[in-house]
């Protein structure tokens, strides 16, 4: 079947139609109110509170497409089937339907000629194996046999392959894995090999049946939920018999772009140019969301992708001004889909290039120390140090120092150079677990006691400095709630004492917090207010907070929630800081006490 992203994106929401499911719209890459990660990384990760119970204003059945980033396997990043931006096809269901239902309309919409025809012998099922925390997914295995998967088709994977979690803790559970034959011209194997490649995953049913502890602890959940996720690009590739998801027509104009025939480029120039045309697409939707290339947290990750694609293009002697064009080619591949991108391209295009040229800067410092070192070196060999160093102070990464070193006819030690850089990951990866601490989307006391005074917040920021304040994003935390507001000065200390003590007052007055689940229309009759710029489905959570004997509404917002039933529980609002976020966008921290 040939299909283009855009029938593939609009065919699965009609088949989830079909099936009583609400089509919700993506979520921005950036978590909202969740310090637990650092970008929505998969299609549930934006609908936690809702799998730890509380309704959906859409209902019990839901799907969409999602914006994805994902990291963790950057280093696989230019192989056959790993990127860093991506596509999630996913469906819900909310304590309604379970395990059969989930794999019946997956096996229906993957195989059916009506959908995407794609043949059964070319099928493996994995399913979670069991261990001393839950038991094996014998059920799951049933249902497949049932459609027609034979049972050498279906594997038994431990915890680590078939069992899904967001983050450290919160709702998780067995999941069953699709997995699909890419290799043309040859027959499937009669089994399931984990570390063949051309087993390539396409589908994955989570069945969330427990919550994740801090402490560890499994416990089952009240209601029983459904989490699925489709990877559009490898599905689009399969669908058009494609090997790679580097040749689907997502980057086709990138390629173009690029100037580049993979025909005669060498499998290193292909990876390359791969990096290059995902890292930049990746970038783009970054910037899109409001994220800015930083040395911490996800303005860290932005500013990685961004200067390893520069040091790609810098090793594929790309020709001048690639940067630019590539930027708007893929604003041009995804306007249809996300025409935001195209409302955003100016604050994109500047982003991104500010960011190269301030990395050509650290580029020729970089050259002229590595020239210094290989000039006072005796044995015309750098040190996996050297190259680590290099790396770590002016973002050199291995492929360009081992490159100027065979020019400058020299050598590096390389497993130095990655002894080095593991002891670098590690210390990062302790730093960041201790950074993002906490639950996923915690619902306790303290957070949700924070998450009301926010919206007070937002509240004085308005009626203090005037209604052109809008909400950039927010971050919760057991600590502090971070929030950013669009505003062009820095605010007085006047100003600041106005609006805690605006905030004070309020929850003083002991003021009631209702939950309404409206027509996006009433909403916006009843001039709701939310994130500027953010999308919301048809049906939406309005949250509002106001005085019952006056009749005075103090905030009314589009929220997912949880708040508090009443202010007077929030205790005493103490905001600790106030400075820029980026250009036209000011930060508050704050507390309660």
């Amino acid at each position: 079947m040939k299909i283009t992203a855009q029938q593939l994106r609009t065919k699965y929401q009609e088949f989830f139609k079909s099936k009583g499911h609400t089509i919700i719209p993506s979520a921005s890459l950036v978590p909202e109110n969740d310090p637990s990660a650092l970008f929505v990384n998969s299609g549930m990760f934006p609908l936690v509170p809702y799998l730890l119970g509380q309704e959906h204003p859409g209902g019990a059945r839901l799907a969409n497409v999602q914006k994805c980033i994902r990291t963790g396997d950057i280093e696989e990043v230019g192989d056959n089937t790993h990127l860093t931006f991506f596509e999630m096809l996913g469906n819900w269901s909310l304590g309604d339907y379970f395990k059969e239902d989930a794999i019946k309309w997956s096996f229906e919409f993957l195989t059916s000629k009506e959908w995407l025809n794609l043949p059964v012998e070319r099928l493996a099922i994995t399913c979670f194996g069991g261990d001393s925390d839950a038991p094996r997914d014998d059920e799951s295995a049933k249902i497949w046999m049932s459609l027609g998967v034979p049972q050498h088709r279906i594997s038994f994977l431990p915890k680590e392959k078939n069992w899904w979690i967001a983050g450290n803790s919160g709702p998780c559970g067995p999941d069953t894995e699709m997995h699909y034959w890419i290799d043309d011209g040859s027959p499937a194997p009669k089994t399931y090999d984990v570390d063949e490649p051309r087993w390539v995953e396409i589908w994955n049913d989570v069945f969330m049946q427990y919550e994740k502890k801090a402490d560890g602890s499994l416990v089952p959940l009240e209601k029983q939920n459904v989490d699925t996720g489709m990877g559009l690009d490898r599905v689009l590739a399969i669908l058009n018999g494609q090997k790679s998801v580097y040749d689907t027509e997502l980057f086709k104009g990138m390629w173009e772009v690029l100037a580049l025939d993979q025909e005669i480029l060498s499998n290193d120039e292909i990876r390359k140019a791969r990096i290059v045309l995902d890292h930049i697409r990746a970038a783009v939707f970054m910037a899109g969301d409001g994220v800015e290339p930083s040395n911490k947290d996800r303005g860290y990750v932005l500013r990685r992708v961004l200067r390893r694609a520069l040091v790609m293009g810098r090793l594929l002697n790309l020709k001048h001004h690639w940067l630019d064009a590539l930027i708007g080619q893929v604003a041009a591949t995804y306007a249809s889909a996300y025409p935001d991108l195209v409302a955003r391209s100016e604050n994109i295009f500047a982003v991104i290039l500010a960011e190269q040229k301030r990395f050509e800067a650290t580029l020729e410092k970089g050259l002229k120390q590595f020239e210094a070192r290989i000039q006072n070196t005796e044995s015309g060999m750098l040190t996996g140090k050297d190259a680590f160093d290099l790396y770590q102070t002016y973002g050199f990464p291995w492929e360009l120092t081992h490159e100027l070193a065979a020019q400058a006819g020299s050598t590096i030690e390389k497993s130095e150079f990655e002894s080095e850089f593991k002891k670098h990951q590690e210390l990062s990866r302790t730093a960041s677990s201790g950074q993002f601490k906490g639950g996923l989307a915690s619902h306790s006391d303290k957070i949700v006691r924070l998450h009301t005074a926010t919206h007070l917040m937002n509240a004085a920021l308005r009626k203090v400095l005037g209604e052109e304040v809008w909400q950039k994003g927010s971050n919760i935390t057991e600590e502090r709630t971070r929030f950013d507001f669009t505003h062009n000065k820095k605010m007085t200390p006047e100003e600041i004492a106005e609006v805690e003590l605006l905030v004070n007052t309020w929850i003083a007055r002991d003021l009631k917090v209702k939950k309404e689940i409206l027509s996006l229309e009433e909403a916006r009759k009843l001039n709701a207010i939310g994130v500027f710029g953010e999308k919301y489905s048809d049906t939406v959570s309005v949250y509002t907070i106001s005085d019952n004997k006056t009749g005075e509404i103090i905030s009314r917002e589009f929220c997912g929630g949880p708040h508090v039933e009443r202010t007077g529980i929030i205790g005493t609002f103490k905001i600790q800081k106030e400075e820029a976020s980026s250009a036209g966008v000011r930060r508050i921290k704050a507390c309660i006490v």
